[in-house]
């Protein structure tokens, strides 16, 4: 049995009830076993967290670590299959370095926990995978794979096949082809489930696109829509309806300009990377008041930085920013922890500070939204993966 007891500790855990304490946490064999004010449990391997503040590890549910990886070009750049613009078989799994320097300066930043995504260069880019920001070999760090197929709308795949002169060039194809392959797929599966249903119908060759496309139907994996504009979202949603899935908008720019249109459709926005230049048209509408805007509509609203568009570490540094333009601070700590917890459907695992949940949390020097404090220590699975000697 494994045990480390983290005390003298403002505990803040981030649940729905936002329970905040002065006291101790017990992680035991990588889960949250206690936690208490007073008379902490005898333990072997104690922390004194000197009166910082322990919160649950940080959370981004839209990243490209360890598929660009860090000092290279071309060799280290497994994020987009540009030469299909069908892809949902692609697993990045299968591209992830876990030994990227990414994934320690991570850490060192507090985050625990990353949604991985292929590009968005392909109108269907490939499977997500949610996993831990520690180990050496993948397999060990997923959490959920598939958590989501990727689908990307505007200017990206417009672009891409544009330089090639091949499809899509327009919105319109772009959209139709997402469109033919979920037609596919649903088409796929009824045969699939005719034949099982009666021995004398033959079932379809296996199609290893058409496969990967079935836990969206089944409603086992989320629809990640790649989307800045107010009108790729709405054609997302579209899509989403046409097709019976569960769709989260990933960027948003223009989310906060129709916010009231996304909370009454219960649309979730992974909102960001807002601390970087307007580089194309559709993020003319760029602003650091989007996920404040966002929350207060009543939108269920997490926080990306995009890495390597902005690399991982500051994640909290995209907190402040928030905060300073006007996003209360609750709401911004809740947009890196219990927010994608709950829009991954992990809540029960990660997220938040409450026993039984995986033992994921971040001792800081003080509050995690003033930029003076410092990362003390960091927990994965219940194992010290970081502590500062500084």
């Amino acid at each position: 049995m494994k045990q480390i007891l983290i005390q003298n500790v403002q505990v803040w855990t981030m649940d729905e009830q936002n329970t905040r304490f002065t006291g101790w946490v017990l992680l035991e064999d990588g889960k949250i076993a206690a936690m208490g004010e007073q008379n902490p449990p005898v333990c072997a391997q104690a922390l004194d967290g000197a009166g910082g503040v322990l919160t649950p590890g940080l959370i981004d549910i839209h990243t490209h670590l360890g598929l660009y990886e860090d000092g290279l070009g071309f060799e280290g750049a497994d994020g987009n299959e540009d030469t299909d613009p069908v892809t949902p078989h692609l697993r990045v799994i299968d591209g992830i370095n876990p030994m990227d320097r990414g994934f320690q300066e991570a850490r060192e930043a507090g985050v625990t926990t990353v949604a991985v995504s292929p590009g968005s260069a392909n109108p269907i880019g490939g499977q997500i995978a949610l996993v831990k920001t520690t180990g050496r070999r993948i397999d060990d760090m997923v959490l959920k794979a598939p958590l989501a197929i990727k689908f990307a709308l505007g200017e990206n795949p417009k672009s891409v096949y544009h330089d090639k002169d091949e499809t899509p060039v327009t919105r319109m194809a772009t959209a139709a082809i997402i469109r033919e392959q979920l037609y596919k797929a649903k088409e796929y599966f009824a045969r699939k489930t005719r034949a099982e249903d009666d021995p004398e119908q033959d079932e379809p060759d296996y199609d290893c696109k058409l496969e990967a496309l079935l836990p969206l139907l089944w409603g086992k994996a989320e629809a990640h829509f790649h989307a800045h504009r107010a009108d790729d979202i709405f054609t997302a949603l579209r899509i989403a309806k046409e097709f019976g899935l569960r769709p989260v908008i990933i960027h948003g720019t223009e989310a906060h300009l129709v916010a009231d249109l996304l909370a009454d459709e219960h649309v979730p926005v992974v909102c960001g990377p807002y601390m970087t230049d307007r580089s194309k048209p559709e993020l003319c509408n760029l602003t650091d008041e989007a996920p404040g805007l966002l929350y207060q509509a009543g939108v269920a609203t997490a926080i990306t930085v995009d890495h390597p568009e902005i690399p991982l570490r500051l994640l909290p540094m995209a907190l402040v920013v928030a905060v300073r333009a006007g996003m209360d601070k609750t709401d911004a700590l809740r947009a890196v922890t219990s927010a994608p917890a709950q829009i991954a459907g992990m809540q029960e695992r990660i997220g938040s500070l409450r026993v039984g949940m995986d033992a994921d949390c971040v001792l800081w020097s003080g509050d995690p939204l003033d930029m003076a404090n410092q990362v003390q220590a960091v927990f994965i699975n219940g194992a010290m993966v970081y502590r500062r000697t500084i």
